[in-house]
């Protein structure tokens, strides 16, 4: 506590000059009072030789009659200076009258850091921040209050299981008191006290935290991995995302990622992952905040679909309820751009998530955008998806934590070879892979690895699996490497045993335009439930075809309700022969999407042949570039 200033003779009016009078929280003791300091106090005695007052709930003491200026009932109020504590542990006061004066509140214990709490371990301490999260386990409830620049789990304890401090809520601006343990090698406010602080002073706390998340959450000043002036465009709808995922950590809220599960979305997913993992273990005492606050979860359909929306928010509802979380942010990565989100999205509504998107498919920006908080995507800035989600991702990533670039440099080269992007960049990317150690044939290694890892592992994100798979966040490149090799073995073997059977039963059309139509019945010629799915089949089909013919090429591999497609050397624009589709033939239930020359469509069961059939006139009408090449980005699970 500061020095008393302006201090006046006992029992009489103080010099008119601004001093400060402390204002002592319910749970202070003699240990938080100084000699010679002026406190607010209440009259709980009359006596013919003066009044006791309480200037905390544990402190008590005599204004002795000859230094008293005014008569007192109880109740009343005044200010009182401490004169004199006795070895008996008795307190003496005399009343001050001061002209001007301002008040400081004082909690029990020293004034600690959020940040610092660590250094005060066995020490009773006051916390002054927000309540960002409340759980109750089967002892304690674990209130995690911000402060400025950390986040503490304070535990108080009533009876096993009850809620302690029922009356504190989410957001609440509080003052903590207690005493500082080590739990678990980590450090948290065992709590003698909680309680909400008057409108002044949450007022002033509240205005601290605001300004240390402006200051917090500003992205790091990085430079671009590679040089491009098309990637220009989005840097800085990318720092935005970083400061809206950094603000959501300091808030408590948690994030639920969702990525498309396949090579492009894993090298975006996982480097954020990582980054964000890192920021929260800066910010949060509690060892334990990253499981709780971010989970990763792959979508094997190319949107959002109602069957991942759901479980997504069956979780979110069930956390807040039983863990005391606020609803989560959703991130989009890799997916989320097209009309087919928005059922999804429209679910989400009703509640209090967040939605940012971070995608380079062909999106549908008029009915997505009212639904989303955020829309990245290289479509909106003029180009398209040769700037894949897994470059943007990893800039994000560094902008979070910028420490972790040595371990992600590879990683755009990798998204890019995964997606067949041919930008500008891609030579740089490649050039900057092999710097870190990685040869050209060894990243698109890697992205097949992705693909056939991410296969068999379904929904499971496959944490430290796919770390090694993409050596970020290894610490053993040599069993990346066999790791890398025993699942390139194994895709290469299931995909030319699914190529023995599938090929023969290609058909062959020439169209009007000149380019090759290949056609290929996946539901009745492939093996089903195994690598590689439809989507992915077609993909090898038609790049044999490619290789074979080296002229323009189009594939469909179609099933009962289905069509993936892929296309090199012809023009398409997938999502608006989709659209006209859709008005062309009412009733066929046409929906679908992706790049311009690589996507898929869904339809009604009985409306196949037509499809079908109208799908292949607009592919016949379609203009020849044999400089163009389909994105590998094609949904394995049409």
């Amino acid at each position: 506590m500061s020095p008393p200033n302006g201090t006046g003779n006992a029992g009489t009016t103080a010099p008119e000059q601004r001093a400060t009078v402390y204002d002592l929280a319910a749970d202070c003791t003699l240990e938080d009072l100084e000699e010679g300091a002026r406190y607010h106090a209440t009259v709980n005695g009359v006596m013919d030789y003066g009044v006791f007052v309480d200037v905390s709930d544990r402190v008590s003491g005599l204004v002795h009659s000859s230094n008293l200026i005014d008569n007192y009932e109880v109740g009343e109020d005044l200010i009182v200076e401490l004169t004199e504590i006795l070895p008996d542990g008795d307190v003496s006061f005399s009343e001050v009258q001061l002209a001007d004066a301002e008040t400081e509140p004082v909690g029990h214990g020293a004034k600690v850091d959020a940040a610092a709490v660590a250094e005060a371990t066995g020490q009773t301490v006051h916390l002054d921040g927000q309540v960002v999260q409340i759980k109750q386990t089967g002892g304690p409830t674990i209130f995690q209050v911000r402060g400025e620049r950390a986040i503490v789990p304070c535990a108080a304890f009533e009876e096993a299981g009850v809620r302690a401090h029922p009356d504190i809520e989410l957001d609440d601006i509080v003052r903590v008191t207690g005493t500082v343990e080590s739990r678990e090698g980590a450090a948290q406010i065992e709590v003698d006290d909680i309680r909400v602080l008057d409108d002044e002073d949450a007022t002033d706390v509240s205005a601290r935290l605001d300004a240390a998340t402006e200051d917090l959450a500003s992205p790091a000043e990085v430079d671009p991995l590679a040089d491009w002036p098309a990637f220009e465009k989005l840097r800085g709808d990318l720092q935005d995302i970083a400061r809206r995922l950094r603000t959501t950590i300091l808030e408590g809220r948690p994030i639920r990622m969702r990525h498309h599960a396949d090579g492009d979305g894993l090298c975006a997913s996982v480097p954020l992952q990582y980054a964000l993992e890192e920021f929260i273990e800066e910010v949060y005492e509690d060892p334990d905040a990253a499981r709780h606050l971010l989970k990763r979860l792959p979508s094997k359909a190319p949107f959002y679909e109602m069957e991942d929306v759901t479980r997504d928010l069956n979780y979110a509802l069930e956390d807040r309820k039983r863990h005391g979380q606020k609803l989560p942010l959703l991130l989009m990565l890799d997916n989320g751009s097209t009309e087919e989100d928005t059922p999804a999205y429209q679910n989400l509504a009703h509640y209090d998530v967040p939605i940012l998107v971070v995608d380079h498919h062909h999106p549908d920006p008029e009915v997505v955008e009212p639904l989303v908080d955020a829309h990245v995507n290289p479509y909106l800035h003029d180009e398209d998806y040769r700037i894949t989600t897994g470059m943007m991702s990893v800039e994000i990533a560094r902008m979070i934590a910028p420490d972790l670039t040595s371990e992600l440099e590879h990683v755009p080269a990798v998204a890019g070879l995964s997606d067949r992007s041919e930008g500008e960049a891609m030579p740089e990317y490649i050039d900057l892979a092999k710097e870190a150690g990685y040869e050209e044939s060894r990243l698109r290694d890697i992205g097949e690895a992705l693909d056939y890892a991410t296969f068999w592992l379904r929904y499971n994100d496959g944490r430290e699996f796919i770390n090694d798979v993409l050596n970020v966040n290894c610490d053993d490149r040599d069993r990346h490497e066999q790791l890398v090799d025993l699942l390139v073995e194994g895709a290469e073997s299931d995909v030319e045993d699914q190529l023995d059977g599938a090929l023969a039963h290609v058909e062959t059309e020439d169209l009007d335009n000149g380019a090759h139509l290949y056609r290929l019945d996946v539901e009745n010629h492939a093996k089903r439930f195994t690598y590689p799915a439809p989507g992915k089949t077609t993909g090898k089909v038609h790049d044999r075809k490619v290789a074979e013919t080296g002229d323009p090429v189009i594939t469909i591999g179609y099933g009962p309700d289905f069509a993936v497609l892929r296309s090199d050397g012809v023009r398409l624009d997938i999502p608006q022969m989709v659209t006209e589709l859709t008005d062309e033939l009412p009733g066929a239930g046409v929906s679908g999407g992706g790049h311009l020359v690589v996507g898929s469509i869904k339809f009604v069961k009985g409306r196949r042949e037509e499809v079908l059939d109208a799908l292949v006139e607009k592919m016949s009408e379609a203009e020849i570039d044999e400089d163009l090449q389909s994105s590998a980005a094609l949904p394995d699970d049409a």
